[in-house]
């Protein structure tokens, strides 16, 4: 298996922020969710409508997390817009996958995803290898960047130390990667 890398240049992201919303809601919610979160794409495409709207029609600001308790997944703004927007757009049901194939009442394929992201990738310019661990890859790696601890990085992708997140992201120790520490008052 191929290993996979972070989009590490914000217009890249951008460019492809841009692609997928101007082909799908459903897709480009799924990025945002990706790359805003750090969730495992199994988590990502089993999730249901009733898991991030509230009874009133609201969007939580956590999603709920059998596995994941801390930190909690935040979600912001724009993650929250892009979920309202598909599931209006794409006329989801309480019960609907929030990521549902078109032909199925059951989610994409982790294949589809695959193919989603790729294709947004090459048409962002990205010629890197891209995949569907690319969107925790880059949650990680920016979270990280704006100065996240990298314990906490290691708690929400899962993983036991983090020498190993720190590898997972490509990054090394040594390495003197530029931190943003901005609170944004």
């Amino acid at each position: 298996m191929k290993t996979v890398e972070a989009i590490k240049d914000k217009q890249q992201i951008l460019n492809m922020k841009k692609y997928l919303k101007s082909h799908s809601s459903r897709d480009y919610c799924l990025f945002l969710l990706g790359i805003n979160t750090g969730i495992r794409i199994h988590t990502l495409l089993h999730t249901q409508v009733k898991d991030v709207l509230s009874d009133s029609g609201s969007v939580f600001h956590y999603l709920p997390s059998n596995s994941i308790d801390y930190p909690p997944i935040y979600l912001n703004e724009q993650v929250r817009n892009a979920i309202k927007q598909c599931i209006a757009v794409e006329k989801l049901q309480h019960n609907d996958y929030l990521f549902k194939s078109r032909k199925t009442t059951h989610p994409i394929s982790r294949q589809q995803a695959y193919r989603i992201i790729n294709d947004a990738a090459r048409d962002a310019g990205i010629e890197e290898s891209i995949g569907t661990h690319t969107l925790r890859k880059t949650f990680g790696y920016h979270a990280f960047k704006k100065g996240i601890a990298i314990s906490l990085i290691q708690k929400r992708l899962q993983q036991c130390t983090s020498s190993e997140t720190l590898h997972y992201l490509g990054l090394k120790k040594d390495k003197s990667t530029e931190i943003e520490l901005d609170v944004n008052l």
